[in-house]
Order: C-alpha cells, then structure tokens, then sequence
C-alpha cells in the first residue's frame, strides 16, 4: 500500500482536484484506490456524488476501525472508494493534541484497511498543523500544488522550511505548478525562478488554468470522464503518469 497526500498550507491552489483526478488515474490503471478526504469542507467526496457520513467523529476515525472501515463508500467509479469526510473533522487537532503517540496516529488508523487497497490518496486540510505532522509522517508521497505567484512561492518556502526543521525527508514532496497561464509573465519568471530553485522538488508536469477544471463542480466527476482530450484532462494524465514512475521506483 502506497499513501499519496495531496498537500498545500496555501488554500485554493487545486488540491481537491488533484486528490480527485489522482485517484481517478490511479483506479483506472487497475490498483484498488481509496480516496481519504480529510478536510471538513468535504468537497472531494462532493466531487464523486458520496455523502458523508455523520457517525465518523474523530474519535472513531482514530479508534474505531469497524466505524472507520463502514464509513468507507463505494464510488461511481470501478475501483475507487471514498472516505468522506464532515464537519467534525475540524475538531481533528484537538483530539489528536490529547492522544499518546500523536504523530503517528493517523498511519496507525489508515493501515487498519490499508490491506483492501493498492493506493490512499489523501486530500488535505490547508494548514500546519498535528494533522499535518501525522500526515507528513504517514505519506509515501506528498504531492503539492503551487500556483506560480508569489504568495504561493512563499507558503511553499515555508513548507520546505517546516521540513527542514523538524528533520523530516524532503524526498516525500513532489511539487508541480498548479492553474498555470502561461499569458501572465509573472506565472512564466516565477515557475523558471523556482525551477532553479527546487530543482529535485518539482515534477515536470503542471496543471493549466482551465473552466473545465472548475467544471467538475457541475459535472461531479474527475476531469478525463467529461472532457478527455482537453488539455487539462491530458494533463492531469501526464501528472499521473510522472507520480507513477516514482511510486514504481518505492515499490
């Protein structure tokens, strides 16, 4: 089982649609793929018409892996399940503040199922966090989506620092540029600037700005299922086909 984190401490960057479209390119590659939305806004689970369910508190998410495991909902698509998330989920720091080994209890509570699936995708909250620590610490793979502009450039300075303080492995980050509009000269000098920078950090793939992207609200579904041949479903194919190589490389 490989654990996939879509993360950024900068909200509206693409995360959500990232977790979904990754997801998707991962169980259509034929590996049982569970999508974990950990965010209290529960879009991902919004995104492939799966209601949340109110009984998962944090409580159970962390201890109760027989309400853990029943909350999980099949999707729409072969392969793909969905651990929805809901607003209790915004008391997750709190409770993991009060535990024993908080860090580290997240990973604990997703290998419980983590024999029924290949991949766990994660779809993050924003912040830095405890739930964040237990993320970092969990994830195989922490995929993280910049916008090139400079508050985004600044918050992933920030990120890279966290890493460096608190001496955890900067391998885990894969970087690529998100909502990219190559018209904007500050998006073209700002994504050669942080190539030059974060050399090993950023995949070469990135995600264009794009209406059928901020379409899978009205659709309800992972881009290539609507709009295969656009450039955002090709790219979002090629992201996942980058991913992949390095997964296939931990394997």
């Amino acid at each position: 089982m490989k654990i996939i984190a879509c993360y950024s401490n900068k909200g509206g960057v693409g995360k959500t649609a990232t977790s979904v479209n990754l997801a998707y390119a991962c169980a259509q590659a034929g590996m049982h793929v569970l999508l974990c939305d950990l965010d209290p806004q529960g879009a991902s689970g919004f995104y492939l018409r799966v209601k949340p369910s109110k009984k998962l508190t944090e409580a159970r998410f962390f201890e109760d892996v027989k309400r853990f495991t029943k909350s999980i909902r099949a999707s729409d698509f072969k392969n793909l399940d969905v651990l929805p998330a809901n607003m209790t989920y915004r008391d997750f720091d709190v409770f993991l503040s009060r535990m024993r080994n908080k860090r580290s209890r997240l990973k604990k509570a997703l290998k419980s199922v983590g024999g029924d699936y290949d991949v766990i995708v994660l779809d993050c909250p924003p912040n830095f966090s405890t739930l964040s620590e237990n993320i970092f610490k969990a994830a195989d793979t922490i995929v993280v989506p910049v916008i090139p502009s400079t508050l985004s450039e600044r918050t992933f300075d920030q990120l890279v620092g966290f890493f460096d303080e608190h001496k955890l492995p900067k391998k885990k980050l894969r970087a690529f540029f998100s909502m990219v509009q190559r018209r904007k000269k500050l998006h073209v000098e700002t994504i050669a600037a942080m190539r030059k920078q974060y050399r090993k950090r950023f995949m070469s793939t990135s995600i264009p700005f794009s209406a059928d992207i901020e379409r899978m609200g009205l659709y309800r579904a992972p881009v290539v299922t609507y709009a295969s041949r656009s450039v955002a479903g090709l790219a979002y194919r090629e992201l996942f086909k980058e991913l992949n190589k390095g997964l296939d490389s931990k394997r």
